[in-house]
């Protein structure tokens, strides 16, 4: 799979993406936004060992923002099961030199479109941490709603945090 955003792409995941997730997923900031099964020092074998599981899945649900060059970042869902099986939630990160430039947005904007056709969906959702105010503005520039809060829902860095619930649902597909 691959979705053209000008100067950027969203891309399958490959092998030899591994020396650039690790290089820009090793860092702390990138770390607090994202839930524990990301680590933290982030090393080659963790690039290598996330890339072997995700490349493996079918179907492909995880994918590479990437630059021409290199991979900057990665966007991917959970699809539901049972009753839950017409929704995903999203996930994403993006390396800090390229953040304040609307990729992710753009990111989110594409996979989202992708998502809806690709598997049936009817609601994709996200929850950053109240503590990630520009992952919250990402959602709202690509169309998400603000659905509510989620209160101390989860524990991160030693301290419990509120989430926001942020949806969008096939219906508001623009």
């Amino acid at each position: 799979m691959e979705i053209r955003m000008d100067d950027y792409m969203i891309r399958d995941l490959q092998e030899s993406d591994a020396p650039s997730i690790a290089k820009y997923a090793n860092n702390r900031k990138i770390w607090a936004n994202l839930r524990d099964v990301f680590p933290h020092p982030y090393h080659l074998t963790d690039a290598k060992e996330f890339l072997t599981q995700v490349i493996q899945n079918k179907p492909r649900v995880v994918f590479a923002i990437a630059t021409e060059e290199e991979a900057i970042g990665t966007i991917g869902l959970i699809l539901g099961t049972d009753v839950h099986r017409f929704t995903a939630e999203l996930g994403y990160w993006l390396a800090e030199p390229f953040w304040n430039k609307g990729i992710m947005t753009g990111a989110v904007k594409k996979l989202s479109d992708y998502a809806f056709d690709k598997f049936l969906l009817y609601r994709i959702f996200a929850e950053p941490y109240v503590t990630n105010p520009a992952s919250a503005r990402v959602l709202e520039k690509a169309g998400y709603n603000r659905e509510g809060i989620l209160r101390s829902s989860v524990f991160k860095d030693g301290r419990v945090l509120d989430q926001w619930l942020y949806a969008k649902i096939r219906e508001e597909i623009t």
